[in-house]
């Protein structure tokens, strides 16, 4: 088995495996009754929602780069992986910092909106 084949594959598994992630999120967003939520759970809530939208806002800053030529199919699925991975981290990141602030935006208008 050579190095191509072990990182389509691998390529895959991960494809899969985000797909799975964001139709179990979304599937758990839509079947949960957060008129009982606590403040912690809704500000958790939000701050993922926030991190999320960041991770996407970062992927699609990243297609904006130019591809080095130099880089070939082998690697260039596993450095997709960790830049993933790393884009996911600087989301987290920025949002445990409140440095855009939309997580606290989002909390305060379901709190006046939605008495919870």
């Amino acid at each position: 088995m050579d190095l191509s084949s072990i990182s389509s594959f691998y390529n895959s598994q991960i494809t899969e495996e985000n797909k799975s992630k964001t139709a179990a999120g979304i599937s758990n967003l839509k079947n949960a009754d957060l008129s009982n939520a606590t403040d912690d759970e809704l500000m958790d809530a939000c701050k993922q929602f926030e991190s999320y939208f960041l991770e996407q806002i970062f992927k699609e800053m990243k297609k904006t780069v130019p591809e080095s030529e130099y880089s070939s199919n082998a690697t260039s699925s596993m450095m997709d992986y960790m830049e993933d991975s790393l884009l996911q981290e600087y989301a987290s990141q920025a949002t445990e910092t409140n440095s855009l602030g939309l997580a606290q935006m989002l909390y305060e208008q379901m709190k006046r909106n939605y008495g919870a």
